[in-house]
């Protein structure tokens, strides 16, 4: 390959990530002409500002001087999602330390966790070993896991019944982020290696069951993965693995029968943990109608459908809303927040992102060189995909909501760096696969 080629090669990435720069500068700046407490050049929005551009290009620069031939439209996708992030968690700020008196500087911190996720997303991409080494040691990752689920079980810090993270000299690890990348790791390697005896099926009547002797391994790791999880009653979690296991399998399979198997398993545990969970009573319960608890449980879903009203088409302009009223909106609810200050514009190209994030993704598993990154690509790209999709659709009552966060947007360290080091891998995976297409050394 000539210089000429190379650089038409990487010419859109540069154009791209040079306008999520520019749309997060602008969103910024629109913060601080709603606010004007302090000069410019004093404000958390210029410095937030000044630090985002030079590492988003920065990365930029450097994919580009190094030769990276991973996916070109990837990265900008994730840099002004993440831009978004950052607008809000900066606008938030100011308002939860005056209204609530929050003690948390959740924009600096945010801004922190972005560079700090990034710079990873780049180690990644660049340095990390050929991913197939993962697939030897499947069974090693996937028990890390669940001990690492069983440890946050008996130490985690509990909030509101459900035990998520564990607290290590003042940082906070939600420790379920890091098991659902160990146990798409896990899925690929076994899937990949038993995918077509998996493909197969016996009849009974007119439907096709798996093959139970070779499901039964993983059938086994993936459902002590939910024991651990409903033992720390985090069962938004719990339906994302869910789903992710469904996916993983039916593209190993090709067969929708699987699905529908899943999906009558998947109706059966809701109604069992509708019976057993109170927690699970009360989230179907302010699905339905929030209106029965007006004050308490479904208050948050009742301001949040009232914000997302109130923005209208265009939104009442980043820094003009009133997203306090929201508990819990530096997370749960940050799409709220986009919703009442960018208006259905804002939650349109929200949405676009994190479609044109799912294509790439699956994109590059179509590219990948064998089985194996196939399916870790496809499981790493659904991971953030339905995460994403849970998340919109609890904010939007078309299901009950979870407590996931929304990737990349949502305020969180531990969540947000799980993300770019998948990022990171689906890059890595896909300039592996584009050397070895062209014939390229340095793999």
């Amino acid at each position: 390959m000539n210089r000429t080629d190379f650089t038409i090669h990487r010419g859109p990435s540069l154009v791209l990530i040079v306008a999520a720069a520019t749309v997060t500068a602008l969103g910024l700046s629109a913060v601080y002409l709603a606010e004007e407490g302090v000069p410019f050049r004093s404000s958390i929005e210029f410095r937030a500002m000044v630090i985002f551009t030079a590492t988003v290009l920065g990365i930029s620069a450097s994919f580009r001087l190094g030769r990276f031939m991973g996916d070109q439209f990837l990265y900008p996708v994730i840099a002004l999602l993440a831009g978004f992030g950052l607008i809000n968690a900066i606008r938030l700020q100011a308002d939860l330390q005056e209204v609530r008196g929050f003690q948390i500087a959740i924009g600096e911190r945010q801004l922190a966790y972005l560079v700090v996720g990034f710079l990873l997303m780049w180690a990644v991409a660049v340095f990390f070993p050929d991913p197939t080494f993962l697939a030897n040691w499947r069974y090693s990752v996937l028990f890390a896991g669940i001990l690492l689920l069983g440890v946050t079980a008996v130490i985690g810090t509990a909030v509101n019944g459900a035990r998520l993270w564990i607290t290590i000299g003042g940082v906070q690890i939600q420790s379920a982020e890091v098991v659902k990348v160990a146990l798409v790791v896990f899925l690929a390697a076994y899937l990949s290696e038993n995918e077509q005896l998996i493909g197969s099926s016996w009849k009974v009547g007119w439907l096709d069951l798996p093959p139970i002797p070779y499901l039964a391994p993983m059938g086994v790791m993936w459902g002590l993965c939910l024991v651990a999880l409903v033992m720390l009653n985090d069962l938004g979690t719990a339906l994302l693995f869910f789903l992710l296991f469904l996916v993983m399998l039916y593209v190993a399979s090709g067969r929708s029968s699987y699905v529908l198997l899943g999906l009558v398993a998947f109706v059966a545990g809701a109604v069992l943990a509708y019976y057993l969970f109170d927690r699970v009573q009360l989230r179907i319960q302010n699905w339905i109608d929030p209106w029965q608890h007006p004050y308490s449980g479904g208050y948050q879903q009742i301001q949040s459908d009232y914000a997302i009203s109130s923005g209208g088409l265009f939104g009442a302009g980043p820094g003009n809303g009133q997203p306090w009223q929201i508990p819990e909106v530096q997370t749960d609810y940050v799409v709220a927040v986009i919703g009442e200050e960018w208006g259905l514009i804002g939650i349109v190209t929200l949405l676009g992102l994190y479609a044109v994030l799912t294509a790439r993704g699956m994109l590059i598993s179509m590219r990948a060189s064998d089985a194996f990154l196939r399916l870790l690509a496809v499981g790493l790209t659904a991971s953030l995909a339905i995460q994403a999709l849970v998340i919109l659709g609890g904010v939007f009552r078309l299901l009950p909501l979870t407590g996931v966060t929304t990737p990349f947007v949502s305020y969180g360290g531990s969540s947000l760096l799980v993300s770019f080091g998948v990022a990171g891998l689906l890059l890595r995976i896909s300039d592996i696969s584009e050397r070895r297409t062209r014939g390229i050394p340095g793999v």
